[in-house]
């Protein structure tokens, strides 16, 4: 059912690579027939099923930035791990390219435990995921799922959908702001059909104006830099297509979270613009939940959004050790 992708197969990431972890790039499809690309991280001195997580995120990053430096430094620490692109964007396949499904998506992390489930190195048992930014509320909605999900981990996390339908801040939750939007959206997709092509919506912005929120420079210090700019990131470069993200203002996820019986690690800094979606996500998480005692909520101090994408001395590698170990 895979379809033949052109994988890179240099070492093209933004992090160095650990001489401790075995490396190589693997292909999977999910349940709409699409075909993911992926790096596979394993401890090279590895005997016997190990405990497995699948890793994605940032929104709009690729495998190469920040879920491949979770994922292997994760793999450095005795897990075999899997930092894989979602559908339609950086190696993997789907047509038109750019654009994000709260349905697809979700099916991608469902995918990769799929594929997780089968190898003869991999112990089903004892597979979970990781979510950075915009995926750690698809691991949240995966994990409300998907019940082979042992654990998982969302790391300085986005709901899309509500970004999408109501704004930064819920600053544009009202009925008069979203069909201002959706006239907007709708009438972009008549261009592109009538063109026969998807405009861009642009990736971070560049150059950075003087008077950006920090928010937007924060995310202008990863993605547009050489701390984390890569070719095939969205948002290193000409971003999503305009109307690709538009089915999530009318489709929330999370909706049944507080149903999830698997361990929940939710990680966030406290001086992140975007720590609102992790503790909203928790709260609701926790509300009736029949399992809370495998919930946990970690605000890290003074930690902004994109340091748990790449900071190692920030992002809490030994505490993420310790769960996935004691919840799978």
């Amino acid at each position: 059912m895979n379809e033949q992708l052109e994988l890179t197969q240099e070492w093209d990431k933004t992090f160095a690579q650990n001489d401790a972890v075995a490396h190589c790039k693997v292909t999977f499809h999910n349940r709409y027939g699409i075909t993911l690309a992926a790096d596979l991280y394993k401890p090279k001195d590895a005997t016997g099923k190990l405990a497995a997580i699948a890793v994605s995120g940032p929104f709009g990053a690729v495998k190469e930035q920040a879920s491949g430096l979770y994922a292997q430094t994760m793999a450095a620490r005795g897990f075999l791990t899997l930092a894989f692109d979602p559908s339609f964007t950086g190696e993997s396949g789907g047509q038109p390219r750019y654009v994000a499904s709260p349905d697809i998506n979700t099916e991608d992390f469902q995918a990769a435990v799929d594929f997780l489930s089968v190898r003869d190195d991999v112990d089903p048992d004892k597979i979970g995921i990781i979510g950075i930014c915009g995926w750690g509320g698809m691991a949240l909605n995966a994990a409300a799922l998907d019940t082979r999900i042992k654990a998982t981990v969302a790391s300085t996390m986005y709901d899309m959908t509500r970004v999408n339908a109501k704004g930064y801040f819920d600053a544009e939750d009202s009925e008069e702001a979203r069909f201002a939007k959706k006239q907007a959206l709708n009438a972009q997709r008549t261009v592109d059909y009538r063109n026969g092509s998807y405009a861009l919506g642009g990736g971070v912005v560049d150059p950075l104006p003087a008077d950006a929120p920090f928010f937007v420079k924060d995310y202008y210090d990863y993605y547009k830099t050489a701390r984390g700019y890569h070719a095939r990131s969205l948002n290193s470069n000409d971003g999503w297509n305009v109307t690709g993200c538009m089915s999530f203002m009318n489709q929330p996820i999370l909706k049944y979270s507080n149903e999830i019986r698997s361990a929940v690690l939710i990680v966030h800094g406290e001086k992140a613009h975007s720590c609102y979606f992790s503790k909203d996500a928790y709260a609701a998480m926790m509300d009736g939940n029949p399992n809370p005692d495998n919930k946990e909520l970690l605000i890290i101090p003074d930690a902004v959004h994109t340091d748990l994408y790449d900071q190692l001395d920030v992002i809490p590698f030994d505490k993420m050790v310790d769960f996935f170990n004691q919840a799978m």
